[in-house]
């Protein structure tokens, strides 16, 4: 029987700020032969309490989601990629799986994807449109990366095959119901200002349908209400979101949208590690 080489992996995060929570991310990556922590400028602890775990760091300043993420792709040692989020860490059978295909050496895929599961106020999301949310973390990168133009919901791509892995990524992604609420008026202007550079335009149908839509599909179609009251305020403030990157778009198409002394530098930076 021919002996599989066991590929190596070097393990990916973008941080600001994030004392409070790179711990749990970076154990979860113990067995990872490298951690790469690619930092935006940090006020806190996290660079030297990633550094205590073991993590190589870089300080780059933030330009973009995706553009940062594949930054630290590219000072990565090794060609496999594992790249999480610093509010996201790996399940005991999600890393389990990832060690049994890193000693296969990866035979057959370019990338692989699992489901992500987001704790809100107390319970992990099982439905709706929070559950499964799979995500392309795995990767090798001669084949792919983060990708594109698109710096908000970004996405890792690859040429190849993508092959599903069992277990979940513990997805923490909200501190208080305030950081919610900061964190969709931030997504709101970013998605809505790709839109706009996109040529794509508000119409009533979006603004009205859109937001109703989506809160339909996941708290009915897709079951969001076996999730109780969690489940009920998550599509609630998601269709929220919908409503206000509607208006926004709405307000660039017409020059109505101010793009300088309302930017408050708060929110922005406190969102640096989330896509």
């Amino acid at each position: 029987m021919d002996h599989v080489q066991r590929s190596k992996i070097s393990a990916t995060v973008i941080t600001y700020n994030e004392a409070d929570r790179i711990g749990e991310c970076l154990a979860s990556l113990a067995f990872c032969d490298e951690v790469v922590v690619v930092d935006s400028g940090s006020t806190d602890a996290t660079r030297e309490l990633a550094r205590e775990a073991g993590a190589r760091v870089v300080v780059r300043p933030f330009d973009g989601f995706r553009s940062q993420k594949q930054f630290a792709v590219e000072q990565a040692s090794h060609d496999w990629i594992l790249s999480l989020d610093a509010d996201e860490s790996l399940s005991p059978e999600l890393a389990a799986a990832i060690i049994a295909e890193q000693e296969r050496g990866f035979a057959g895929a370019a990338g692989y994807r699992f489901a992500r599961s987001s704790e809100y106020f107390g319970r992990y999301l099982r439905h709706g449109n929070a559950y499964p949310d799979r995500k392309l973390r795995l990767f090798d990168r001669r084949r792919g990366g983060w990708r594109g133009e698109r710096e908000i919901h970004e996405a890792a791509t690859v040429d190849g095959e993508v092959v599903t892995l069992p277990g979940d990524l513990l997805h923490r992604p909200f501190r208080s119901f305030d950081h919610q609420l900061a964190k969709g008026m931030q997504y709101s202007r970013m998605m809505a200002e790709h839109a706009h550079a996109r040529g794509k335009r508000a119409s009533l149908g979006k603004l009205l349908l859109g937001p109703a839509w989506r809160f339909f599909r996941g708290y009915v179609l897709r079951g969001g209400f076996l999730d109780g009251w969690p489940g009920l305020v998550y599509a609630y403030v998601t269709a929220w979101t919908a409503r206000q990157k509607a208006v926004r778009l709405w307000l660039l198409q017409n020059g109505l949208e101010q793009t300088g002394h309302d930017r408050q530098p708060g929110p922005a930076q406190a969102l640096r590690t989330r896509a």
